[in-house]
């Protein structure tokens, strides 16, 4: 029903939903007169007064942001970071939900997920990530946008307008203590901040130029990237990255998701693995100690500076082969041989149904699945279970807190 005194719902009216359960993207699926409403900030078993932010008339669902909590749920808490609240900046849509909860959350997205699309029924545990007590304090890397006064932001939800910020709860010490937010940017500047693990200072790029407590550091030898460290198997890696390339965010991620695929790959001294979407390394190094020198490791990556910083870090591997170009035209090319693994750690879109068919045709007996988007992993395993491959096991990792977003390694092996 509507909200006392509201105007007829649309587009910024209020409404009074009862919550239903949670849906991928960090929404709960509420209807208002039979309506489906995905609604943010809140939790299952609620009643709220909701802000609808999204409401064409005729359009198959509406999406809205709780505002006010009539009845709320035993597993909300205070915000731990309001300005990511309803009417705020993206990247804190779970701030309102007790960490538990928050991977019980998880879990049962990834759940219904490979329910729905690969028709895999199984329960899935959702890992915090080692040392993590109140989900703050741990991004390695953030992204800032200077608004139109120069106060360091970020974007409103489903939003271009930059919001100003007086902090960023989710930052790692080591980036707060740069402070960012109280500096004056030139407007429409983007910031990016490097936390490093492993003893490197932090690093700070605007619109790609390293700077300095001064400004631009315009010096030809200025430093644009950072080395990371992680403990895989006991052992101390650690790896070059470009500053503003891709890396795992969260301080633990690195040495988490490595440890886990090789975990998963197995006893295979002196076997081939195929390491596709391998960025700069990160899973590449630490496979290439699990197959021994005997072993062989053939890395794909489609970006050049990722390639040159994977470059670095294989060096002195030299039973490494790396492959620089799209993993659908690499693998199509021939070039990749035939594999007893496969690793794959592809973008959030997933890999999609003509990947999967060439890694098929590579003969793999495993196939080792990083992702970083349920949907996207589970269309992925109906379409390997459609070649004979079987889903061993999954493991989600909290990679993420205070987000919807979850990490998931899982093990497929041809049956």
């Amino acid at each position: 029903m509507s909200a006392p005194g509201a105007d007829a719902a649309g587009e910024g009216a209020l409404v009074e939903l009862e919550v239903g359960p949670v849906a991928h993207g960090g929404h709960c699926v509420a209807r208002h007169e039979g309506r489906v409403v995905f609604v943010r900030h809140t939790l299952p078993g609620e009643r709220v007064r909701a802000h609808l932010t999204d409401a064409a008339e005729g359009a198959s669902f509406w999406r809205a942001d709780a505002v006010e909590i009539l009845e709320e749920s035993p597993d909300r808490v205070p915000s731990a970071w309001p300005e990511a609240g309803p009417g705020g900046v993206g990247g804190g849509e779970l701030a309102h939900v007790a960490l538990p909860a928050q991977r019980a959350w998880k879990a049962t997205v990834v759940a219904e997920q490979l329910r729905r699309l690969a028709h895999d029924d199984r329960t899935v545990e959702v890992e915090a990530a080692p040392g993590e007590t109140d989900g703050l304090g741990w991004r390695t890397r953030i992204e800032l946008v200077a608004d139109q006064n120069g106060r360091a932001g970020m974007h409103g939800f489903r939003s271009h307008d930059v919001l100003a910020l007086t902090g960023m709860p989710l930052a790692g010490p080591s980036i707060a203590e740069l402070g960012l937010f109280a500096r004056r940017w030139s407007p429409g500047a983007r910031i990016t901040a490097v936390g490093p693990v492993g003893g490197d200072r932090p690093l700070v790029l605007v619109d790609g130029q390293p700077w300095g407590e001064r400004g631009p550091d315009r010096r030809p030898n200025a430093r644009t990237s950072v080395r990371e460290a992680a403990e895989v198997g006991g052992r101390a890696y650690t790896w070059r990255v470009a500053a503003d390339g891709f890396w795992q965010v969260h301080r633990a991620a690195p040495g988490v998701l490595a440890q886990a695929v090789v975990d998963a790959v197995g006893d295979r001294n002196g076997a081939t693995v195929v390491d596709l979407y391998a960025g700069s390394g990160l899973l590449t190094v630490p496979l290439a100690d699990a197959v021994g020198e005997r072993g062989r490791v053939v890395a794909v990556e489609g970006d050049a500076r990722a390639i040159r910083d994977a470059r670095r870090n294989v060096h002195t591997r030299p039973h490494v082969e790396l492959h620089q170009g799209g993993v659908r035209e690499v693998l199509a090319a021939d070039v990749v041989p035939r594999a007893d693994v496969v690793v794959l750690d592809p973008p959030r879109v997933g890999a999609g149904r003509q990947v999967i068919e060439q890694v098929v045709r590579t003969g793999a007996d495993r196939v080792v699945y990083v992702a970083c988007d349920p949907a996207a992993l589970a269309r992925d395993v109906s379409y390997l279970a459609g070649h004979g491959y079987d889903l061993s096991s999954i493991r989600g990792f909290d990679l993420f807190p205070m987000t919807h977003h979850v990490e998931c390694v899982a093990v497929l092996d041809r049956v």
